[in-house]
C-alpha cells in the first residue's frame, strides 16, 4: 500500500515528531509508515485523517500485490 503521508505532513509544515505527538504515537512509527515498512491500524489511519482533514483514501492506496 502506498501513501501521501510526507506530502499531506509537508503540506501543513508538521515534522513527524509534530505529528506523532498529535496522534499518540511515536516519531519512529510515523517514519515506518512514510517509508510503507508500516500498515497502519484503522483507528491510526482514522486519526491521521482528522489531522489532516481529508478522507483516509485520499492517504493510502492499495498497490496491485496488496
Amino acid at each position: 500500500m502506498k501513501n501521501t503521508l510526507k506530502v499531506q505532513r509537508a503540506i501543513k509544515d508538521l515534522t513527524q515528531d509534530d505529528l506523532a505527538k498529535k496522534i499518540g504515537v511515536s516519531r519512529q512509527t510515523i517514519n515506518s509508515i512514510e517509508k510503507n515498512r508500516y500498515v497502519p491500524s484503522t483507528v491510526l489511519a482514522l486519526k491521521l485523517s482528522a489531522v489532516f482533514e481529508i478522507s483516509v483514501n485520499e492517504f493510502f492506496e492499495l498497490e496491485n500485490d496488496d
